[in-house]
This record gives C-alpha cells, structure tokens and sequence, in this order.
C-alpha cells in the first residue's frame, strides 16, 4: 500500500487520539486488527503539527472529503470520524476502514493509492473541508 504523493500531516490532537484508539486506552471499540496495524503504520510516517501549522486542505478527522476513484469517474463524499462515530448511511467512514486510513493526513490535489476490499485503487482527493470550532 503506496501512497503517490508527499508524507502525512496529522494535528497532535488527533495524533494522540488515535494512538489512544490504536492502544485500547478510548475504550473496548471493536475493528479491523490488519486495518488498525497499517492505521499505525501511517502514524509512524506523519509529521505531526499544531493547529495553527495544519494546511485547511489536508484530511483530518471529521473533515468532509471528496473523493474521485481512478478509471471510474465516480465522485465519493464522505466524513472521516473515529470507530465509535463511523456509520454509513450517513457517509461518515471510520479512520480504521481501508479508505479512511488512506486518506487521514492527505490533502487536496493528492493522489493516493491504497488495497481496499475491491482491489488496488487510485484515488484522487478532490476537496476537503474541515471545521475548526
């Protein structure tokens, strides 16, 4: 699993949070053990920044993302959150699923490749959108 474009960028926060998930100190949320070990994977790889350092257009948790699958054409959206919030009838994906992990840390314009339970596939981060309040 490749990504095609530039090293991570995650908030501390968020950083510390899903370590928090990773190392089961959040709570008994139950996933993926494989998704989980290449989420840590990722982790180890991101420069971690404060707020006031983090690019509006890089993906975080509970940012709205767009997203284009090469060779398909079709447009995804969807809201990065973690396990405990991840439901989708409402689009909001869980950092732990194969797409969340490729995306966190990515930003708009970047191209991700990534193995997801339909294959190897391209992605495009369209746009991103992010709420700091």
């Amino acid at each position: 699993m490749q990504k095609i474009n530039n090293q991570p960028v995650l908030l501390k926060d968020d950083y510390e949070l899903l370590i928090s998930y990773l190392t089961g100190s959040y709570g008994n949320i139950v996933f993926d053990r494989q998704n989980a070990k290449k989420l840590q994977e990722e982790l180890k790889k991101a420069r971690l920044v404060n707020k006031d350092q983090f690019p509006f257009d890089a993906v975080r948790l509970n940012s709205t993302i767009k997203i284009k699958t090469e060779g398909e054409g079709e447009v995804m959206e969807l809201m990065l959150v973690t396990p405990d919030k991840a439901n989708i009838k409402e689009k909001k994906i869980s950092v732990m699923a194969p797409i969340g992990t490729a995306l966190i840390g990515f930003r708009k314009g970047q191209k991700i490749k990534w193995q997801v339970p339909a294959g190897k596939k391209t992605f495009t981060i369209i746009d991103v959108t992010n709420d700091f309040e």
